[in-house]
């Protein structure tokens, strides 16, 4: 038990209380937002923004640029998925819909140019050196895709979010942000609830 407490408490030794209390409001930010996808709330939006927003900051400071550039597209798509699910012709609302043959080649187009970039941030940084550092690539493409698909009420994003979550459960751990650990296995427990209760949605 120790060992596991020491495990989540060194990566802080050296972070001052402003960077613990940040990431901990960040990561209550998120939580939220999670909460108020799985019920289809549009407030999803302006909280995950707060929670992106002081993520870009952290990320930079723990000179974590693929997370930095996630976090931004997170806030710059938040924006638009709030303008998506508040406009549409006649006024009617956006329904949940499942992803048709161009959905998913857009998802797939996002997913590898997002992964490209990603690479060439790091590249510019001369940071590209750490295991880390690949999956980070990876997940990037996983959620910026899932961003997308949400941003249209797409029920797939949800398996983005489950796939992603699982990834950055040990990667967040790793990188030394434990409360940003555990924020992601809340995220998929909530990833999982929210594809059940959206299919259930779909059904009806």
């Amino acid at each position: 038990m120790r060992q596991l407490i020491d495990f989540f408490c060194a990566p802080y030794a050296h972070a001052t209380a402003f960077q613990i209390t940040l990431e901990i409001v960040a990561v209550f930010f998120g939580i939220v937002s999670v909460l108020y996808a799985k019920k289809e709330n549009i407030r999803v939006f302006p909280t995950g923004i707060v929670s992106t927003v002081l993520y870009v900051y952290i990320c930079y400071e723990f000179t974590l640029y693929g997370d930095m550039v996630i976090n931004l597209y997170y806030t710059l798509m938040s924006f638009y998925g709030w303008y998506v699910w508040n406009h549409k012709p006649l006024g009617q609302s956006i329904e949940i819909t499942t992803s048709n043959s161009l959905d998913m080649l857009k998802a797939l187009a996002i997913f590898i140019s997002t992964a490209a970039f990603v690479v060439g941030v790091y590249l510019y940084y001369d940071c590209f050196n750490r295991v880390t550092d690949y999956f980070d690539t990876f997940t990037s493409g996983i959620f910026f895709a899932g961003m997308w698909l949400m941003a249209h009420k797409k029920i797939e994003h949800w398996m983005f979010w489950i796939l992603g979550n699982l990834i950055s459960i040990p990667l967040y751990f790793v990188k030394g942000l434990g409360f940003s650990g555990l924020q992601f296995t809340i995220f998929l427990i909530l990833a999982v609830q929210g594809y059940i209760e959206w299919k259930k949605h779909l059904n009806k």
